[in-house]
């Protein structure tokens, strides 16, 4: 399974999805800071499965329809930051479904997810991380787990990645940066946590119009 991480940037990036999709030929493309009043109903041969409405700059998710049958969708609320209630630029951080393979015959969990902002604790985003995980292992108990998105959280990871094997996850890093616009801010911002899942491989893809690059989660189900 191939799935696509990419904050949009205020959805600057997003006339660069329809490239992406036709070269790294994902199953699913998880997207943070669009437009969820103007995106397509498809890109590429992925199909929109959900878009999140609580603010315009949100989450959305696609996935390739001859691959997956979308079983259940859910939009997750997170513990707010100072910034998000004075600014409320996101109430809806997570956006998760539960996706059976048509050929494999089995059922998994994937979702698209955006930590609060540099602004905010890092303690805040682990407690949003664990929650979000809580959420999404609701959706489907026992089942494969994998959430990408932008965790904001580029220093101090030893003790982010504490947290995720105390919940009994993985955090896995892209082999390169994935944020370069400021070089004092310069890190691993997009990942993934997931249980349940063989990470082949993250892969940061080349820079296009958004302060953050996409990445390339390859994975494998068990």
């Amino acid at each position: 399974m191939r799935a696509i991480s990419y904050n949009l940037r205020k959805h600057r990036a997003a006339p660069e999805l329809a490239a992406l999709v036709s070269e790294h030929d994902p199953d699913i493309l998880c997207l943070q800071e669009c437009d969820t009043r103007s995106l397509p109903d498809a890109v590429g041969g992925l199909a929109l499965v959900e878009a999140t409405k609580g603010n315009r700059l949100g989450l959305a998710l696609y996935v390739r329809r001859n691959t997956f049958h979308v079983e259940q969708v859910r939009t997750i609320g997170l513990k707010k930051s100072l910034h998000d209630r004075l600014l409320k630029p996101a109430h809806e951080r997570v956006l998760g479904a539960r996706l059976r393979d048509i050929d494999a015959g089995r059922n998994l969990v994937v979702a698209s997810f955006h930590a609060a902002p540099l602004t905010a604790l890092n303690s805040l985003r682990r407690n949003q991380i664990r929650a979000a995980l809580d959420e999404l292992e609701s959706i489907g108990p026992g089942l494969p787990i994998l959430m990408v998105g932008d965790y904001n959280y580029p220093v101090f990871k030893e003790n982010l990645g504490q947290t995720v094997r105390d919940h009994g996850y993985s955090l896995t890093l892209s082999d390169d940066h994935t944020y370069t616009r400021y070089r004092v801010f310069r890190g691993h911002y997009d990942f993934a946590t997931s249980v349940r899942f063989h990470i082949d491989s993250i892969r940061t893809l080349p820079q296009g119009t958004s302060d953050h690059r996409p990445i390339l989660v390859t994975a494998e189900p068990h």
